[in-house]
């Protein structure tokens, strides 16, 4: 069976932090997600509103850790005092029984190309693995998304094949989406 821990605990890697969501991230996200890349790769509305982000830190994510179903961090760089907000990454569609979970993020704009992402993505999947008891995390990716999938293989996943029309966009399209994933060895 999964560990569920009793909060969202803090991971450090050097200056990269993956912590709780905090109310002082309310602006860092909103203003983030006006980035068209977000919204376009991931399940982030468009437009996103200041609500929308103090729904998400207020009440999604205290409501989603309550039923066990997504664990979400705020990825910072820098030190406490002086931290830059750099994207949010989490597990979800979270499955006890199988010891699995996927793993899906986004990162500022000012972040990407850095390393930030793939030591978020390295960190939390050994969180998953070491604490949590996960043997299996996978990640679904827009096909078109090449960062992402850069992202995916740098921190050690593996791209095991392309799930066909697997995601229909609000415009009605039908979208191709890769699946990787790494396990437990």
């Amino acid at each position: 069976m999964i560990w569920w821990p009793t909060h969202v605990p803090t991971l450090r890697n050097g200056l990269v932090t993956l912590r709780p969501l905090q109310e002082k991230d309310i602006e860092g996200i909103y203003h983030a997600c006006q980035d068209p890349m977000i919204p376009r790769f991931t399940t982030v509305p468009s437009p996103y509103t200041l609500t929308h982000a103090q729904f998400f830190v207020r009440e999604q994510e205290p409501a989603r850790f309550a039923l066990k179903s997504e664990l979400i961090f705020a990825i910072t760089l820098g030190q406490d005092n002086e931290e830059e907000f750099c994207g949010v990454i989490s597990f979800h569609s979270v499955s006890l029984g199988n010891h699995a979970a996927e793993i899906g993020y986004w990162i500022t704009a000012p972040a990407r190309g850095k390393g930030i992402g793939v030591t978020a993505a390295k960190m939390i999947t050994e969180y998953g693995f070491s604490t949590m008891g996960f043997r299996r995390i996978e990640a679904l990716v827009d096909v078109d998304n090449e960062a992402s999938r850069a992202l995916l293989r740098s921190a050690g996943y593996e791209l095991e094949g392309i799930m066909r029309q697997k995601v229909t966009l609000d415009s009605g399209e039908q979208i191709d989406m890769a699946l990787f994933s790494i396990v437990d060895s």
